[in-house]
């Protein structure tokens, strides 16, 4: 970071924000802010989405980015530019340092979603591979900035970057002024320091709530004044943030009115949920919103409530795991493991009984040679579609009706 940095959050103010926005205009995508009927049943409130999945890089990041880069000098431009990231705001950074001519080195930490690191390549960036977390990548970093003489793009704790994150809100207002709650994924702090910023300052009785992870608490922390650990493996990788930013949560502590902290769970049903009911691709940072309106239905019922669907940069094999394993957590997709004789006629005596009751039979393992199972025996692994959890349980009562051994698995280690 510059030697002018500065904590004091009366550096971020609306005009400030506003003057951002006009800078983005025709560089950025106004993303669309719509009615979410669906999202709407599944959760009490009257939901409204902003999708900056649809930004050209799938993240809101492109808007901090931009307009930090539009803010340096010449010399600056002809530096070169760093930043640390674990995925979008690499790709907000790479994309439009090149748009602009600006060579850009991003370092990202090893674990980092190939396709994350893919699109940042892409986009011309040079990118350095460094540490197990952003904390570690960070440190690499550094290094390189010290030795080459590359300007820092800070992913949450710049003012630019804040003001530009901020712009978000004035779109969200604009499109629908009447608002009651905005809910922010929160990671080092930018998106909702300034988005919180711009939406008191246009109105000031309008709620702003925050979400992290349970496993990355850093900015609930700071907000409730607690010593906390931020560590683990998470499905919103974007949001997974130790360090957060010493400006953001001065911002935070004046601005914002609680933090949520959501589940790994209920990230993967919020996920799922904006697949099945959207039909739009939600990362886990992306889905933290919806995750924590799910957390906390009655504080939200009957408000209208606008969602930042951040980004939507997520793994296609993750994606489908997560669908497989909601699909379970419904009771809507069942894998058992039945022992039976060995003897012609018996699968197709289960599959009937499945048939029978309208399940749907989708994968079929057969064992012969597992150890635990009689030499004259079998194990046959079945997976099946059902309505529901009550269905898949009348079909495995059937089952065991008709004397089979029935065991239920793990679906997505069955269809694995």
């Amino acid at each position: 970071m510059a030697s002018s940095f500065s904590t004091d959050p009366a550096q971020i103010t609306l005009e400030r924000i506003q003057a951002a926005a006009n800078v983005l205009k025709g560089a950025i995508l106004e993303t669309p802010c719509l009615p979410a009927p669906r999202l709407s049943a599944l959760t009490g409130a009257e939901i409204f989405v902003k999708y900056e999945n649809m930004q050209v890089t799938g993240a809101f990041k492109e808007r901090g980015a931009l307009v930090k880069l539009l803010s340096l000098t010449d010399d600056e431009r002809k530096r070169g530019v760093i930043a640390v990231s674990a995925g979008n705001h690499a790709q907000g950074v790479a994309y439009h340092a090149g748009r602009l001519g600006i060579p850009a080195t991003i370092v990202m930490p090893a674990m980092t979603p190939f396709v994350k690191i893919a699109a940042t390549r892409g986009f011309g960036a040079e990118v350095v591979l460094a540490g197990d977390t952003l904390a570690e990548a960070k440190a690499e970093a550094d290094r390189l900035s010290e030795e080459k003489g590359l300007i820092w793009v800070h992913p949450y704790d710049d003012a630019h970057v804040i003001a530009g994150q901020g712009t978000i809100a004035l779109e969200m207002l604009a499109a629908r002024p009447d608002l009651d709650v905005l809910v922010v994924p929160v990671g080092g702090g930018g998106l909702i320091a300034g988005m919180a910023v711009a939406a008191k300052s246009i109105k000031p009785e309008i709620e702003v709530i925050g979400v992290e992870t349970v496993l990355y608490p850093g900015m609930w922390g700071a907000l409730k004044g607690k010593d906390v650990r931020c560590e683990g493996p998470t499905i919103a990788e974007g949001i997974a943030v130790r360090d957060i930013g010493l400006l953001t949560q001065e911002v935070v502590k004046l601005w914002v009115d609680d933090i949520i902290l959501a589940k790994e769970s209920t990230l993967e049903q919020a996920i799922n949920a904006y697949l099945v009911l959207q039909r739009t691709i939600a990362e886990g940072a992306g889905a933290a919103g919806l995750a924590g309106l799910l957390t906390d239905r009655e504080r939200f019922a009957g408000k209208r409530v606008g969602l930042v669907l951040c980004g939507g940069n997520i793994d296609p094999r993750l994606l489908s795991s997560i669908v497989i394993r909601e699909l379970a957590r419904d009771g809507r997709l069942v894998s058992v493991r039945i022992d039976t004789p060995d003897r012609p006629g018996v699968l197709g005596d289960i599959t009937t009984v499945i048939g029978q009751l309208q399940g749907n039979v989708v994968d079929v393992a057969h064992h012969r040679l597992f150890l635990n199972v009689p030499a004259k025996g079998a194990t046959l692994d079945v997976t099946f579609e059902a309505f529901d959890a009550t269905h898949g349980e009348e079909i495995v009562t059937a089952l065991r009706s008709r004397g089979y051994t029935v065991r239920r698995l793990d679906v997505a280690e069955a269809i694995d």
